[in-house]
């Protein structure tokens, strides 16, 4: 009886070392980004113009700006003539207030 107590000891003793020993380095976590943190490190400096973008950079330099949005954007300027108010981009499909206001210092008419 002693002899199985002893050894089951030993055994419990010797696993818990070697995954001690094997498991990996205690880090603290990367805590994921807000979105509105992402926002604000994204240099501002350069404007995306809405009369002059194509569709792969208005879907790469605007926030929440997909193809198919893009695609509409420029589907819009095409069929209505280029733009002369930022507020007119609420008249494309898809494009609503909270995604226009997420992006209205990104974006100029010219």
């Amino acid at each position: 009886m002693r002899k199985a107590y002893f050894s089951s000891f030993v055994f419990a003793f010797l696993a818990s070392l070697s995954l001690a020993t094997t498991a990996a380095p205690s880090t603290k976590p990367e805590t994921p980004t807000s979105i509105s943190t992402q926002m604000t490190k994204v240099d501002h400096t350069t404007k995306v113009s809405l009369n002059s973008a194509d569709a792969e950079t208005l879907r790469r330099d605007l926030f929440g700006i997909g193809a198919a949005k893009a695609k509409a954007i420029v589907a819009y300027r095409e069929t209505n003539g280029p733009f002369t108010a930022i507020d007119e981009l609420l008249e494309v499909k898809g494009i609503g207030k909270a995604l226009l206001e997420k992006n209205r210092d990104r974006i100029e008419v010219n």
